[in-house]
């Protein structure tokens, strides 16, 4: 048995499975596929042909902890997610997200409030995508890779497994942190090999090659390739291997 609340709209041949959840002023376009237990919050927005494997939570209000360093401010808007979407079974998005059309976020990847994600993204399984993140269109995070707050990815972009990236120089202590606190910037056709780590506000310039296993501590040249502990110019990358 499903509970949908009154004020949802649904598209036409939408498809809803069992035991779902539709909160207040939910839409949904036509030809979606809802299925078993999933919960759509308040508000939240999908397109037309999406599909929402089982479990999913949809449009989750935030609630940051008490030491938390992002903090809320404002209402967020709903969750909006575009035509063809695609959301893996266990999926948690939140509300203040927006995620591009032909988009795949995989099973068990979390995506937090004030991300925004372009068109035909792949997000992998297990993947986390933290706060005030933004993604380009045709970017590609592989499984486990974790892509921390005020992060950012342009376009075409490659993230192989297991990848992390980092903010805090000073790892949670001391109140100067506050305002030192930045992700990555990780320019267009970049590709970061498995198991890298990017340390806090590195900028990895155009067409970077980031060799498995590397430590990054500075920023890049474009079209660098790099690698080891920490992360040394090689060489160029092939004129043949750039977009």
């Amino acid at each position: 048995m499903n509970y949908i609340d009154p004020s949802a709209v649904l598209g036409s041949g939408v498809s809803v499975g069992h035991f779902s959840v539709i909160e207040k002023d939910v839409r949904i376009g036509s030809g979606a596929i809802i299925g078993n237990r999933v919960t759509i919050h308040e508000g939240t927005v999908i397109g037309e042909n999406t599909t929402v494997a089982d479990g999913a939570v949809l449009g989750k209000p935030p609630k940051p902890g008490k030491t938390s360093t992002v903090k809320l401010t404002g209402t967020l808007p709903p969750l909006e997610l575009a035509d063809d979407v695609t959301i893996g079974a266990n999926c948690v998005v939140y509300r203040g997200a927006k995620i591009g059309s032909g988009t795949l976020i995989a099973d068990l990847a979390s995506v937090r409030e004030n991300v925004e994600i372009g068109e035909a993204v792949i997000v992998g399984r297990g993947v986390t995508v933290e706060n005030y993140v933004k993604i380009g269109t045709r970017t590609k995070i592989q499984s486990n890779s974790y892509i921390t707050a005020y992060t950012t990815l342009e376009d075409h972009v490659f993230i192989a497994p297991c990848v992390t990236t980092t903010n805090d120089n000073f790892m949670g202590r001391t109140e100067e942190r506050f305002d030192k606190i930045k992700g990555a910037y990780v320019k267009k056709g970049a590709r970061v090999g498995g198991a890298s780590i990017i340390l806090p506000g590195i900028t990895i310039e155009e067409e970077t090659f980031v060799a498995a296993g590397a430590l990054v501590t500075k920023d890049t040249e474009p079209k660098a390739l790099i690698k080891g502990v920490p992360a040394k110019f090689v060489r160029s990358v092939d004129e043949r291997e750039l977009l």
